[in-house]
């Protein structure tokens, strides 16, 4: 591969990448290369459903990373697995199906990004959207990422709703269109019982076209320039070093932590971090690696007094053969589904005028996500706030491409998070103590009973962890921000022929879910680029 040379080089195979590789290629007369640093998507875990419990710690498949000690958290590090393998967190993420409110993306462009208003998007999520269930006019059937229903309820999840209701959240069975405020079951990623990653849904189709290459086991050093024009990349395939040219963009798909890093590397960056590294600066830019955000999560877990949960089914053999049979047979069940069915979303500020908190309902608990199932029948109600107000940063710690950033989330940094965070657990306890769920429930086992708003917070520094949903690193803004690292048409202020395309664009977090977020960007992105519509 060594100087070849393509139309467009996408850096990074995950859910946004996979969706500009297949929209790029469409036209035969453009060449495409995709890069992706992990492998192909084979291990059948990542096909399973419920196999995101074994990706979440697979090496082979998850970069892996850890924070810096959190002064919010007590000083913990959080894990923070992210994929790394054709698909990227499409294919070990926990296939809930969330664009977040129409108010989220309004709030895009009244920050300067013309283009990325409800109106504008809402094309582009239905593009991409093939629902089981819902159509026209929020929503379409025909897209290639699958949206399934969940077919069978479950009493934990049917009780959950009840309880809902009786504490004046309405039910639905849809959180995605124009009221998010609601009880019921999530919509999944899933199709005919298997995970319907970006891969699955982008990539496959598109492989065997003679005008895309796509790349596995390469990683990305740095991106090349010419006068301040992205011309190529750099990049290692096993032990050897090679150079891809790219005629008309490079784009970075690479995530939240990699895609900032990335640009860091390459000389675009704050100019006394690329000073410490001695990497020649090609444009200072001080966003880069800033506005870091993510979702903060709380699981309170509870003992049943029946065994109902999924930590039943997989404590017995009859139980685990049923699951691999409802699966087998019919793909039901358990295996089919994952863990997350139930979801929330509701109001506890005072000054909210839409949901800022959501719910998880897992009829399985753990330790941590992806942990081994607790002996006893439990679930697990995780819940996060959904607009945090803290932001951290991403910055190099080496001037080698393999060492990873330092990510500092600053969870809880703002007196308003904290608040939120609190009211966010007053709620779940108050879920876990109205009937019916509380006739299920024999104890709280965590938090273990806090009494006090000091104690709830205590509670969320010791035990708070990711929801998987880092975001805004090289966030697109107006020309008056001067931390705006893209403009509105993904492109990197200050150079030429050089985009960022996923969740590290966003300025602020979608309410929900982000991988359906990153696969509208990435569908709007692909016209912008090809210029079928203006940015």
């Amino acid at each position: 591969m060594q100087n070849h040379t393509f139309d467009y080089l996408i850096v990074g195979g995950g859910s946004s990448g996979c969706v500009l590789a297949n929209r790029l290629s469409e036209n035969p007369q453009y060449s495409v290369c995709l890069i992706e640093a992990g492998p192909k998507d084979r291990s059948p875990w990542i096909h399973l459903p419920i196999g995101y419990a074994k990706t979440m710690w697979d090496p082979k498949l998850n970069w892996k990373f850890q924070t810096e000690p959190d002064p919010g958290m007590n000083n913990r590090q959080i894990y923070w697995p992210r994929g790394k393998t054709l698909g990227g967190s499409s294919s070990i993420n926990g296939l809930i199906f969330i664009r977040g409110q129409k108010e989220d993306y309004d709030t895009w462009r009244d920050l300067g990004n013309q283009g990325w208003g409800w109106d504008d998007v809402l094309p582009y999520f239905k593009k991409a959207e093939g629902n089981d269930r819902f159509g026209e006019p929020l929503h379409s059937k025909t897209g290639p990422l699958k949206a399934s229903s969940i077919q069978q309820k479950h009493p934990l999840v049917e009780a959950f709703k009840q309880t809902a209701n009786t504490l004046g959240v309405p039910q639905t069975d849809d959180f995605n269109n124009l009221t998010q405020e609601g009880v019921g079951y999530y919509q999944l990623t899933t199709h005919r019982g298997f995970r319907c990653s970006t891969s699955v849904a982008y990539l496959k189709p598109a492989k065997n076209r003679s005008n895309l290459k796509i790349l596995t086991g390469s990683q990305v050093c740095k991106v090349i320039f010419e006068n301040k024009k992205a011309v190529g990349i750099e990049m290692i395939q096993g032990n050897v070093k090679s150079i891809l040219r790219a005629d008309k963009e490079v784009i970075l798909s690479a995530g939240a932590i990699q895609s900032p890093q990335l640009l860091q590397l390459s000389g675009i960056g704050p100019k006394k971090l690329l000073q410490e590294f001695q990497i020649p600066i090609i444009h200072d830019l001080p966003g880069v690696g800033e506005n870091l955000q993510d979702h903060l999560q709380h699981r309170l877990i509870y003992e049943l007094n029946q065994p109902i949960s999924t930590n039943d089914q997989l404590s017995s053999w009859w139980g685990r053969l049923k699951m691999g049979l409802d699966w087998a047979l019919l793909r039901e069940g358990p295996l089919s589904i994952g863990i997350n069915q139930g979801g929330l979303f509701t109001k506890v500020m005072k000054d909210s005028k839409t949901p800022d908190i959501q719910f998880h309902l897992a009829t399985l608990s753990a330790e941590m996500a992806g942990g081994k199932a607790h002996a006893f029948s439990g679930f697990t109600m995780s819940v996060c706030q959904l607009r945090p107000k803290s932001r951290g940063h991403v910055r190099i710690q080496s001037s080698d491409p393999q060492v990873p950033p330092k990510m500092f989330a600053n969870y809880l940094a703002t007196q308003y998070d904290r608040d939120s965070n609190i009211a966010a657990v007053k709620y779940a306890r108050k879920i876990s103590q109205t009937d019916p769920l509380r006739s299920l429930i024999v104890r709280e086992v965590k938090p273990n009973n806090p009494q006090s708003d000091e104690e709830i917070l205590e509670f969320c520094r010791n035990h708070g962890a990711t929801i998987f949903h880092p975001t805004g690193t090289c966030q697109m803004g107006s020309d008056h921000n001067p931390m705006a690292v893209l403009d509105s048409s993904l492109r990197v202020r200050g150079v030429s022929g050089l985009r960022v395309v996923d969740c590290s664009a966003m300025p602020t977090l979608p309410s929900g879910n982000t991988n359906w977020p990153a696969v509208m960007l990435a569908e709007r992105a692909a016209d912008l680029i090809l210029g079928k519509i203006k940015g």
